[in-house]
Protein backbone atom coordinates (compact mmCIF):
# COMPACT_ATOMS: atom_id res chain seq x y z
CA UNK A 1 0.00 0.00 0.00
CA UNK A 2 2.83 2.33 0.94
CA UNK A 3 4.58 1.55 -2.36
CA UNK A 4 1.50 2.60 -4.32
CA UNK A 5 1.14 5.73 -2.21
CA UNK A 6 4.77 6.79 -2.64
CA UNK A 7 4.72 5.80 -6.32
CA UNK A 8 1.78 8.11 -6.93
CA UNK A 9 3.54 10.93 -5.07
CA UNK A 10 6.67 10.47 -7.16
CA UNK A 11 4.66 10.40 -10.39
CA UNK A 12 2.79 13.53 -9.36
CA UNK A 13 6.06 15.32 -8.54
CA UNK A 14 7.51 14.38 -11.94
CA UNK A 15 4.42 15.61 -13.79
CA UNK A 16 4.40 18.85 -11.80
CA UNK A 17 8.11 19.40 -12.51
CA UNK A 18 7.68 18.83 -16.26
CA UNK A 19 4.59 21.08 -16.41
CA UNK A 20 6.34 23.87 -14.49
CA UNK A 21 9.35 23.60 -16.77
CA UNK A 22 7.13 23.88 -19.83
CA UNK A 23 5.37 26.98 -18.46
CA UNK A 24 8.70 28.68 -17.79
CA UNK A 25 10.02 27.78 -21.23
CA UNK A 26 6.80 28.91 -22.88
CA UNK A 27 6.96 32.23 -21.06
CA UNK A 28 10.63 33.06 -21.49
CA UNK A 29 12.21 30.87 -24.17
CA UNK A 30 9.83 29.46 -26.78
CA UNK A 31 9.33 31.95 -29.63
CA UNK A 32 5.83 32.25 -31.04
CA UNK A 33 5.05 34.39 -34.09
CA UNK A 34 1.51 35.75 -34.19
CA UNK A 35 -0.67 37.22 -36.93
CA UNK A 36 -2.09 40.66 -37.71
CA UNK A 37 -5.40 41.62 -36.08
CA UNK A 38 -6.32 44.69 -38.12
CA UNK A 39 -4.62 47.19 -40.43
CA UNK A 40 -5.27 50.90 -40.72
CA UNK A 41 -6.03 52.69 -43.96
CA UNK A 42 -3.21 54.58 -45.67
CA UNK A 43 -2.53 57.63 -43.46
CA UNK A 44 -3.48 61.07 -44.66
CA UNK A 45 -0.96 63.93 -44.58
CA UNK A 46 1.49 62.02 -44.46
CA UNK A 47 29.75 68.29 -35.01
CA UNK A 48 30.82 67.39 -32.32
CA UNK A 49 28.96 66.39 -29.17
CA UNK A 50 29.42 68.49 -26.10
CA UNK A 51 29.01 67.39 -22.49
CA UNK A 52 26.78 69.79 -20.56
CA UNK A 53 26.60 69.91 -16.77
CA UNK A 54 22.92 70.07 -15.89
CA UNK A 55 21.73 70.58 -12.30
CA UNK A 56 18.16 69.76 -11.33
CA UNK A 57 16.39 72.11 -8.99
CA UNK A 58 14.73 70.85 -5.82
CA UNK A 59 11.61 68.82 -6.69
CA UNK A 60 8.20 70.37 -6.38
CA UNK A 61 4.75 68.88 -6.91
CA UNK A 62 4.33 70.07 -10.51
CA UNK A 63 7.20 72.31 -11.66
CA UNK A 64 6.84 74.71 -14.54
CA UNK A 65 9.66 75.24 -17.01
CA UNK A 66 11.10 78.75 -17.21
CA UNK A 67 12.63 80.30 -20.28
CA UNK A 68 15.94 80.50 -18.45
CA UNK A 69 15.84 76.78 -17.60
CA UNK A 70 15.07 75.87 -21.18
CA UNK A 71 18.01 77.96 -22.37
CA UNK A 72 20.32 76.22 -19.90
CA UNK A 73 19.26 72.78 -21.08
CA UNK A 74 19.89 73.46 -24.76
CA UNK A 75 23.26 72.15 -26.01
CA UNK A 76 25.37 74.17 -28.39
CA UNK A 77 24.97 72.69 -31.85
CA UNK A 78 26.83 74.49 -34.62
CA UNK A 79 24.79 73.09 -37.46
CA UNK A 80 21.00 72.73 -37.43
CA UNK A 81 18.96 71.96 -40.52
CA UNK A 82 15.54 73.58 -40.71
CA UNK A 83 12.65 71.12 -40.93
CA UNK A 84 11.26 71.40 -44.46
CA UNK A 85 7.52 71.37 -45.02
CA UNK A 86 7.54 68.69 -47.70
CA UNK A 87 4.65 66.20 -47.69
CA UNK A 88 6.38 62.99 -48.71
CA UNK A 89 9.57 61.08 -47.98
CA UNK A 90 10.78 61.50 -51.58
CA UNK A 91 10.45 65.30 -51.65
CA UNK A 92 14.17 66.14 -51.48
CA UNK A 93 17.23 64.35 -52.83
CA UNK A 94 20.06 66.23 -51.13
CA UNK A 95 23.14 64.08 -50.55
CA UNK A 96 23.39 63.06 -46.86
CA UNK A 97 26.01 64.67 -44.66
CA UNK A 98 26.94 62.90 -41.44
CA UNK A 99 29.59 62.44 -38.79
CA UNK A 100 29.76 60.77 -35.40
CA UNK A 101 27.15 63.08 -33.83
CA UNK A 102 25.01 64.47 -36.65
CA UNK A 103 23.14 63.59 -39.80
CA UNK A 104 21.31 65.71 -42.37
CA UNK A 105 19.90 65.06 -45.84
CA UNK A 106 17.27 67.73 -46.42
CA UNK A 107 14.45 65.62 -44.95
CA UNK A 108 16.04 64.42 -41.72
CA UNK A 109 18.26 66.37 -39.33
CA UNK A 110 19.70 64.65 -36.25
CA UNK A 111 22.10 66.13 -33.70
CA UNK A 112 23.44 64.14 -30.75
CA UNK A 113 24.43 65.73 -27.45
CA UNK A 114 25.60 64.35 -24.12
CA UNK A 115 24.45 65.69 -20.75
CA UNK A 116 25.49 65.04 -17.17
CA UNK A 117 22.51 64.94 -14.79
CA UNK A 118 22.40 63.72 -11.18
CA UNK A 119 25.67 61.76 -11.57
CA UNK A 120 24.32 60.17 -14.75
CA UNK A 121 25.27 60.44 -18.42
CA UNK A 122 22.30 61.08 -20.68
CA UNK A 123 22.43 60.86 -24.48
CA UNK A 124 19.97 63.04 -26.38
CA UNK A 125 19.18 62.99 -30.09
CA UNK A 126 17.42 66.11 -31.39
CA UNK A 127 15.45 65.05 -34.46
CA UNK A 128 13.73 67.26 -37.04
CA UNK A 129 11.82 65.72 -39.95
CA UNK A 130 10.12 66.96 -43.08
CA UNK A 131 7.55 64.16 -42.89
CA UNK A 132 6.18 61.74 -40.29
CA UNK A 133 7.06 58.98 -42.77
CA UNK A 134 10.56 58.88 -41.30
CA UNK A 135 9.42 58.10 -37.72
CA UNK A 136 8.98 54.33 -37.64
CA UNK A 137 8.92 51.22 -35.48
CA UNK A 138 10.23 47.74 -36.18
CA UNK A 139 9.95 44.26 -34.64
CA UNK A 140 12.83 41.96 -33.77
CA UNK A 141 13.38 39.47 -36.60
CA UNK A 142 10.69 41.37 -38.55
CA UNK A 143 8.05 39.32 -36.73
CA UNK A 144 5.42 39.96 -34.07
CA UNK A 145 5.27 37.33 -31.32
CA UNK A 146 6.25 36.20 -27.86
CA UNK A 147 9.95 35.78 -27.04
CA UNK A 148 10.94 37.03 -30.50
CA UNK A 149 13.90 39.27 -29.68
CA UNK A 150 17.07 40.84 -31.06
CA UNK A 151 19.49 43.50 -29.94
CA UNK A 152 18.52 47.07 -30.77
CA UNK A 153 21.60 47.39 -32.97
CA UNK A 154 20.66 44.26 -34.94
CA UNK A 155 17.07 45.39 -35.54
CA UNK A 156 18.35 48.84 -36.52
CA UNK A 157 20.73 47.32 -39.03
CA UNK A 158 17.99 45.16 -40.59
CA UNK A 159 15.84 48.24 -41.38
CA UNK A 160 18.69 50.64 -42.28
CA UNK A 161 17.88 52.88 -39.33
CA UNK A 162 19.82 56.11 -38.99
CA UNK A 163 18.86 56.44 -35.32
CA UNK A 164 17.16 53.86 -33.11
CA UNK A 165 16.16 53.33 -29.48
CA UNK A 166 14.55 50.34 -27.81
CA UNK A 167 10.74 50.31 -27.72
CA UNK A 168 8.25 49.05 -25.13
CA UNK A 169 9.33 45.36 -25.14
CA UNK A 170 5.74 44.32 -25.84
CA UNK A 171 6.81 40.65 -25.91
CA UNK A 172 7.42 40.63 -22.17
CA UNK A 173 3.72 41.33 -21.58
CA UNK A 174 0.62 39.29 -22.40
CA UNK A 175 -1.63 42.35 -22.71
CA UNK A 176 -1.36 46.00 -23.68
CA UNK A 177 -2.13 47.51 -27.07
CA UNK A 178 0.29 46.87 -29.90
CA UNK A 179 -0.16 49.00 -33.01
CA UNK A 180 2.84 49.32 -35.28
CA UNK A 181 3.05 51.26 -38.54
CA UNK A 182 -0.73 51.30 -38.85
CA UNK A 183 -1.25 47.60 -38.06
CA UNK A 184 -3.13 46.36 -34.98
CA UNK A 185 -1.43 43.29 -33.51
CA UNK A 186 -2.79 43.13 -29.96
CA UNK A 187 -6.03 44.62 -28.70
CA UNK A 188 -6.21 43.22 -25.15
CA UNK A 189 -6.06 45.99 -22.55
CA UNK A 190 -3.60 46.11 -19.67
CA UNK A 191 -5.09 49.32 -18.31
CA UNK A 192 -1.78 51.09 -18.88
CA UNK A 193 -1.05 54.64 -20.00
CA UNK A 194 -0.02 54.54 -23.66
CA UNK A 195 1.78 56.78 -26.10
CA UNK A 196 -0.11 57.23 -29.37
CA UNK A 197 1.89 58.41 -32.37
CA UNK A 198 -0.59 59.52 -35.01
CA UNK A 199 -0.11 59.35 -38.78
CA UNK A 200 0.78 63.05 -38.91
CA UNK A 201 3.57 62.54 -36.36
CA UNK A 202 1.78 64.16 -33.41
CA UNK A 203 1.78 62.56 -29.95
CA UNK A 204 -1.06 61.78 -27.58
CA UNK A 205 -1.35 60.08 -24.18
CA UNK A 206 -4.29 57.74 -23.55
CA UNK A 207 -5.37 55.26 -20.90
CA UNK A 208 -6.34 51.83 -22.19
CA UNK A 209 -9.31 51.84 -19.81
CA UNK A 210 -10.79 54.78 -21.73
CA UNK A 211 -10.45 53.68 -25.35
CA UNK A 212 -10.15 50.47 -27.36
CA UNK A 213 -7.30 49.69 -29.71
CA UNK A 214 -9.77 49.57 -32.61
CA UNK A 215 -10.98 53.07 -31.77
CA UNK A 216 -7.40 54.35 -31.71
CA UNK A 217 -6.83 52.85 -35.13
CA UNK A 218 -9.94 54.60 -36.44
CA UNK A 219 -8.67 57.90 -35.00
CA UNK A 220 -5.46 57.65 -37.00
CA UNK A 221 -3.08 55.98 -34.55
CA UNK A 222 -0.02 54.81 -36.46
CA UNK A 223 2.05 53.50 -33.55
CA UNK A 224 0.93 52.78 -29.98
CA UNK A 225 3.53 52.04 -27.30
CA UNK A 226 2.34 50.47 -24.06
CA UNK A 227 4.83 50.92 -21.23
CA UNK A 228 4.80 54.30 -19.54
CA UNK A 229 4.10 56.31 -17.69
CA UNK A 230 3.79 59.66 -19.45
CA UNK A 231 6.64 61.88 -18.26
CA UNK A 232 5.51 65.23 -19.64
CA UNK A 233 2.00 66.21 -20.75
CA UNK A 234 1.09 69.61 -22.18
CA UNK A 235 4.52 70.87 -21.15
CA UNK A 236 4.02 69.90 -17.49
CA UNK A 237 5.84 67.16 -15.58
CA UNK A 238 3.34 64.31 -15.30
CA UNK A 239 5.02 62.17 -12.62
CA UNK A 240 5.62 62.71 -8.92
CA UNK A 241 8.92 62.58 -7.08
CA UNK A 242 8.30 59.04 -5.82
CA UNK A 243 6.63 57.55 -8.91
CA UNK A 244 8.25 54.44 -10.34
CA UNK A 245 7.61 51.61 -12.79
CA UNK A 246 6.43 48.59 -10.81
CA UNK A 247 9.11 47.55 -8.33
CA UNK A 248 12.00 49.06 -10.29
CA UNK A 249 14.75 50.94 -8.51
CA UNK A 250 14.40 54.70 -8.18
CA UNK A 251 17.61 55.27 -10.15
CA UNK A 252 17.75 53.35 -13.39
CA UNK A 253 18.92 53.35 -16.99
CA UNK A 254 16.07 55.02 -18.91
CA UNK A 255 14.75 55.40 -22.44
CA UNK A 256 12.26 58.10 -23.42
CA UNK A 257 10.83 59.79 -26.49
CA UNK A 258 9.32 63.26 -26.64
CA UNK A 259 8.01 65.90 -29.02
CA UNK A 260 8.95 69.59 -28.93
CA UNK A 261 6.96 70.84 -31.91
CA UNK A 262 5.55 69.58 -35.19
CA UNK A 263 7.91 66.86 -36.48
CA UNK A 264 10.53 67.93 -33.92
CA UNK A 265 11.42 65.10 -31.54
CA UNK A 266 13.79 64.15 -28.75
CA UNK A 267 15.12 60.62 -28.19
CA UNK A 268 16.81 60.24 -24.79
CA UNK A 269 18.70 57.36 -23.18
CA UNK A 270 20.31 57.49 -19.73
CA UNK A 271 23.05 55.17 -18.50
CA UNK A 272 22.76 53.69 -15.02
CA UNK A 273 23.64 50.99 -12.48
CA UNK A 274 27.38 51.70 -12.67
CA UNK A 275 29.91 53.76 -10.73
CA UNK A 276 30.13 56.09 -13.73
CA UNK A 277 26.36 56.63 -14.00
CA UNK A 278 23.93 56.15 -11.15
CA UNK A 279 20.78 56.32 -13.26
CA UNK A 280 17.72 58.58 -13.10
CA UNK A 281 14.36 58.51 -11.42
CA UNK A 282 11.27 59.08 -13.55
CA UNK A 283 10.92 62.53 -12.02
CA UNK A 284 14.52 63.49 -12.81
CA UNK A 285 14.13 62.34 -16.42
CA UNK A 286 10.79 64.12 -16.80
CA UNK A 287 12.13 67.38 -15.38
CA UNK A 288 15.13 67.26 -17.70
CA UNK A 289 12.98 66.67 -20.78
CA UNK A 290 10.59 69.45 -19.76
CA UNK A 291 13.47 71.88 -19.51
CA UNK A 292 14.57 70.89 -23.00
CA UNK A 293 11.23 72.25 -24.17
CA UNK A 294 9.48 68.92 -24.67
CA UNK A 295 5.68 69.20 -24.67
CA UNK A 296 4.85 65.47 -24.48
CA UNK A 297 7.28 62.77 -23.31
CA UNK A 298 6.84 59.08 -22.62
CA UNK A 299 8.86 56.50 -20.70
CA UNK A 300 9.83 53.40 -22.68
CA UNK A 301 11.35 50.16 -21.39
CA UNK A 302 14.44 50.85 -19.31
CA UNK A 303 17.03 49.04 -17.25
CA UNK A 304 19.11 46.63 -19.29
CA UNK A 305 16.92 47.31 -22.34
CA UNK A 306 17.89 50.99 -22.62
CA UNK A 307 19.91 51.45 -25.78
CA UNK A 308 20.57 54.03 -28.49
CA UNK A 309 22.13 53.29 -31.88
CA UNK A 310 23.24 55.99 -34.32
CA UNK A 311 24.67 55.28 -37.78
CA UNK A 312 25.29 51.67 -36.78
CA UNK A 313 27.13 52.53 -33.56
CA UNK A 314 25.94 51.84 -30.02
CA UNK A 315 25.96 55.23 -28.30
CA UNK A 316 25.23 54.46 -24.65
CA UNK A 317 26.54 51.83 -22.21
CA UNK A 318 23.68 49.37 -21.61
CA UNK A 319 23.93 47.03 -18.65
CA UNK A 320 21.64 44.75 -16.73
CA UNK A 321 23.66 44.15 -13.58
CA UNK A 322 26.28 46.90 -13.76
CA UNK A 323 29.14 44.40 -14.09
CA UNK A 324 29.53 44.57 -17.86
CA UNK A 325 28.30 46.59 -20.82
CA UNK A 326 26.04 44.46 -22.97
CA UNK A 327 22.96 44.99 -25.12
CA UNK A 328 19.85 43.13 -24.02
CA UNK A 329 17.76 41.57 -26.76
CA UNK A 330 14.38 43.32 -27.04
CA UNK A 331 11.12 42.91 -28.92
CA UNK A 332 11.07 46.17 -30.87
CA UNK A 333 12.60 49.55 -31.64
CA UNK A 334 11.54 53.10 -32.48
CA UNK A 335 13.70 54.52 -35.23
CA UNK A 336 14.37 57.20 -37.81
CA UNK A 337 15.19 56.14 -41.34
CA UNK A 338 14.21 55.30 -44.87
CA UNK A 339 13.88 51.58 -44.20
CA UNK A 340 10.63 49.67 -44.53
Amino acid sequence: MKVKKYGFAVLFAIVLFVFTGYLLADTFLISRVYTVVEQAQTPVGQEESETVEFVLSQPTAQPEATEQAKTTAQPDVTEQTEAAAQPTAEALTIAPVSDETSYSDGNIAIALSTYRIADTTVYVADVQLSSADYLKTAFAQSAYGRNVTEKTSSIASSVDAILAINGDYYGAQRSGYVIRNGVLYRSSSSGSEDLVIYADGSFGIVNENDVTAEELLERGAWNVLSFGPALVADGTVAVGVNDEVGKAMASNPRTAIGVIDDLHYVFAVADGRTSASEGLSLYELATFLQELGVKTAYNLDGGGSSSMVFMGNLINNPTTNGKRTSERSVSDIVYIGYGA
